[in-house]
């Protein structure tokens, strides 16, 4: 069924950024829709990438522009240690060749091995925990677009002396690559157990905040992005997002 909308702002504005303003796709896939000639305005196809609606006008985007959006799904996989999160090297083992029908727990069929299904915040081979694998370019943005502020929380192990000093500076007065770390949410758990809580998503953030701290990371699972948490998905299992988490999550 076609998707139709009338524009209520001010101020004329690019289709694409209305779009995915709106949640309904990502400004990439808007310009794909548009190119397809799928997205019309009054009655009339869009051709113009550039194109702006104006206060009043109503867009319609097809019955296979709907059919190409409801086809883009996000997979939560709770990923072992050893596999890594997108394209491998010829040596090491992509995370979705866990997606069969006997690892899911929601009674999915085995995932296409050609699928696109690139990782949404990715997880090193040495780590575990929640992973989002995902062809919704609205899922990707709310997860991992500049203006994203999604917490991300980590149960992390180390060896090493925790100190209060060493849990202040990993809270806030670090840097990276010579940029200033945004204030995380460390907590102590046991002697060597850590919970860091995150809002951006650095390489090996984590590993690398505790070296510079003298500490080194033995465990890391993350347990938790935005609203969705692991909860008790199996290691090495998975599961479709459902609509519901889908909406939480962009929201």
């Amino acid at each position: 069924m076609s998707w139709t909308r009338t524009y209520d702002g001010v101020e004329p504005q690019r289709i694409n950024k209305w779009l995915g303003q709106s949640g309904v796709c990502s400004r990439r896939e808007a310009e794909g829709l548009i190119a397809e000639g799928l997205v019309s305005i009054d009655g009339e196809v869009v051709t113009d990438a550039g194109r702006k609606i104006l206060p009043g006008q109503t867009l319609t985007l097809s019955d296979g522009a709907t059919r190409a959006l409801d086809a883009a799904v996000t997979i939560m996989l709770h990923k072992p240690v050893g596999y890594v999160s997108g394209q491998p090297e010829p040596d090491k083992i992509p995370a979705v060749r866990l997606l069969t029908a006997a690892n899911a727990t929601d009674g999915s069929p085995d995932i296409a091995a050609d699928a696109s299904l690139p990782p949404i915040g990715r997880l090193d081979e040495d780590s575990r925990g929640l992973l989002l694998l995902s062809s919704d370019g609205v899922v990707a943005k709310a997860v991992i677009g500049p203006e994203s502020d999604l917490a991300k929380e980590y149960l992390v192990r180390v060896s090493g002396e925790v100190t209060e000093r060493k849990l202040a500076l990993l809270r806030h007065g670090l840097s990276l690559d010579g940029r200033t770390l945004k204030p995380a949410d460390v907590t102590q758990l046991k002697p060597r157990r850590l919970r860091f809580i995150l809002r951006e998503g650095r390489n090996r953030q984590i590993r690398r905040m505790c070296e510079l701290v003298g500490l080194e990371v033995t465990d890391l699972k993350r347990t938790r992005i935005g609203p969705l948490a692991l909860g008790d998905l199996p290691e090495g299992r998975w599961r479709m997002l459902t609509a519901d988490e889908r909406k939480k999550l962009i929201g």
